[in-house]
């Protein structure tokens, strides 16, 4: 019997993980199956107990990644900064928490990065769960020049719990509308540019430099309205779907010990989105 991998949340039913994580388990010649399971926060606590005795491990998305804490026996301390665990190893029954979205990220951006990604001036667009992942993870890797900006400045201000307030800068969209042209590499993590907002943009690009990066979570649209104005401006730009594949890898490799290849995962989903390449 082969050993089971889940990811959980709610809505499940449009991940693409299945796809991604199937074909690795096929093409590394391990016994191994993933599959998307519908869990809501009520279900959760029972669904662990299930999990604890059944499955090798999991992903874990929305609206659980905070919730799935309280049912773990060791959390990574990246995991523990960002407030947020997406995979959960299984070890004999021990659950450990693991947070690879803000590291799948930076592993995914190494791609189109013209500088070591601790010389960048960055400037993140939102202050959710994505941008807190992001933020801790660049940390973590020495960047010494952040800058959040958000609708809403008081958000922002959560989104550095007083602890980072020396570290990280925060701006209003007019200011980092303004001095856009400082930054090397921009970095959207908001909804803003997906279905029912696809035609919208989280701030105006008018002063960006053409040797910016520019960077979108989003994948679907496989390029939003954000990066089209990035690009005719000549701009670098790059979409969420390397963020989706390298955070699946991560968790992979602490399944399994090896690391996918991500190559041909992102080709495979780039068919399936009917996209083309960024």
């Amino acid at each position: 019997m082969k050993d089971q991998y889940y990811v959980i949340g709610q809505p499940i039913g449009h991940s693409m993980s299945p796809t991604m994580h199937n074909e690795w388990f096929l093409s590394n010649q391990i016994s191994g199956h993933y599959s998307a399971k519908e869990v809501g926060i009520t279900e959760l606590e029972s669904v662990m107990t299930e999990f604890r005795s059944t499955v090798k491990g999991f992903n874990v998305t929305a609206p659980l990644k905070v919730e799935i804490m309280q049912y773990l026996d060791e959390i990574d301390p990246l995991a523990k900064a960002i407030g947020a665990v997406n995979t959960v190893i299984n070890k004999n029954g021990k659950l450990f928490g693991k947070n690879t979205d803000g590291m799948g990220y930076c592993r995914g951006l190494s791609y189109i990065l013209k500088n070591p990604i601790e010389e960048e001036k960055i400037l993140i667009i939102g202050a959710g769960g994505a941008a807190r992942a992001i933020l801790y993870s660049l940390l973590h890797l020495g960047v010494k020049h952040i800058t959040v900006t958000n609708r809403t400045i008081e958000k922002a201000e959560e989104l550095l719990d007083g602890k980072l307030m020396n570290e990280v800068n925060i701006m209003s969209i007019s200011d980092a509308e303004e001095h856009l042209g400082h930054f090397s590499l921009i970095i959207q993590t908001t909804s803003v540019g997906m279905k029912p907002n696809e035609n919208s943009t989280p701030l105006v690009l008018t002063n960006l430099s053409p040797d910016a990066i520019v960077s979108d979570l989003i994948y679907s649209p496989f390029k939003t309205v954000f990066l089209k104005e990035a690009e005719e401006r000549n701009a670098t730009i790059q979409n969420g779907l390397p963020m989706f594949i390298y955070q699946g890898a991560l968790a992979f490799q602490e399944w399994t010990g090896i690391f996918p290849n991500t190559i041909d995962a992102y080709s495979l989903l780039e068919r399936k989105l009917g996209g083309t390449k960024c």
